[in-house]
């Protein structure tokens, strides 16, 4: 491969995690990145200057000149950036959520299946090496406990705070439900969530008990208003306790055995999580124009589908509760 022409890739939106990407994109060992775009010609020039890459006022220019993109706009805008760049034959990486409607992900991965396109979504934590050493121990899992803490997000002139347009569920929290439907791998066969506006009129805290048809259940928490961040994840297995911190990557694993209960911690190899997942992407598409059929990224569009219909059934139950409780009386 190091021998091959490097794939031209692009990055549409210059917020924070546009610019991960870009500053990403260009030490990735298999792409060469052509250029960036947003709607705001300030920002996108800003970013530019930055990265001493080139800003694009168009973004269909933008699109011609690439093979594949990352789209790391608001997550309301995923379905209208992304829908005309796969109707124009490009691969795209579209940051988590896949779309802030079920209907829409289910239109972008019908039309990049139906066009051969990898559409990978950006659940950075799959690519987290604390992820990696519990699906290596997932075997016999009965309980998940999951906490997801964050501070209230800076304000942006001109727009909502990052994150606001969709509730904490969408936001924060399908991180969680997609480490949980990798780590049961079953159907879920109810769930009971809760969940309030506090500081924005979406909901900023929330939480959610999922029960499985093998009968291990998941408990996960989100804030977005916390004042200590939190990244944990407690797994508990027939013979195994796992404790793993995503932010430090680092844990302690207890396992019963023939002397009693044994205690081991754990040290996962530091990596970057989000080079990680760019470098797969970019992987996937090289593997897929070779191969003439899909090759499909470590988070492929329908399991970025799967996580947003279940974080749209939690919503959906929030709201039916706040409105029969009045709970949203005091938001806009």
């Amino acid at each position: 491969m190091a021998n091959e022409p490097k794939l031209k890739v692009g990055v549409v939106g210059t917020g924070v995690l546009g610019k991960y990407h870009t500053n990403l994109y260009r030490t990735a060992p298999h792409a060469d990145l052509v250029g960036i775009y947003d709607s705001d010609p300030k920002a996108a020039a800003d970013a530019a200057k930055q990265f001493n890459v080139q800003a694009f006022n168009d973004l269909d220019e933008l699109v011609e000149r690439c093979e594949a993109l990352t789209v790391a706009v608001p997550a309301t805008f995923h379905y209208d950036t992304v829908m005309p760049i796969l109707s124009k034959g490009r691969h795209v990486l579209v940051e988590k959520p896949i779309a802030s409607e079920v209907a829409q992900a289910r239109e972008m991965v019908k039309l990049a299946n139906e066009k051969g396109l990898v559409l990978a979504v950006g659940h950075v934590e799959r690519f987290n090496p604390a992820m990696d050493f519990l699906e290596k121990n997932r075997n016999n899992t009965l309980f998940i406990e999951a906490h997801r803490l964050a501070k209230y997000p800076p304000p942006r002139p001109g727009h909502l705070r990052r994150g606001t347009e969709v509730s904490v569920v969408f936001d924060l929290m399908i991180h969680d439900i997609d480490l949980v439907l990798t780590m049961v791998g079953q159907e879920i066969e109810k769930f009971d969530a809760v969940g309030v506006p506090i500081l924005s009129n979406t909901e900023d805290i929330a939480n959610v008990r999922i029960k499985f048809v093998n009968g291990a259940v998941a408990n996960i928490t989100a804030s977005r208003i916390s004042a200590t961040p939190m990244r944990k994840f407690r797994v508990f297995q027939t013979d195994s306790y796992i404790s793993m911190d995503y932010a430090n990557s680092t844990g302690v694993i207890y396992r019963k055995g023939f002397l009693g209960v044994g205690k081991k911690d754990i040290k996962c190899t530091s990596t970057n999580a989000l080079a990680d997942e760019i470098n797969d992407f970019v992987d996937a598409v090289i593997a897929t124009k070779a191969a003439g059929k899909i090759v499909p990224p470590k988070v492929t569009g329908e399991q970025g589908l799967r996580a947003l219909e279940v974080a749209d059934a939690i919503c959906r139950e929030i709201h039916d509760y706040n409105c029969k409780y009045g709970l949203y009386k005091f938001k806009k």
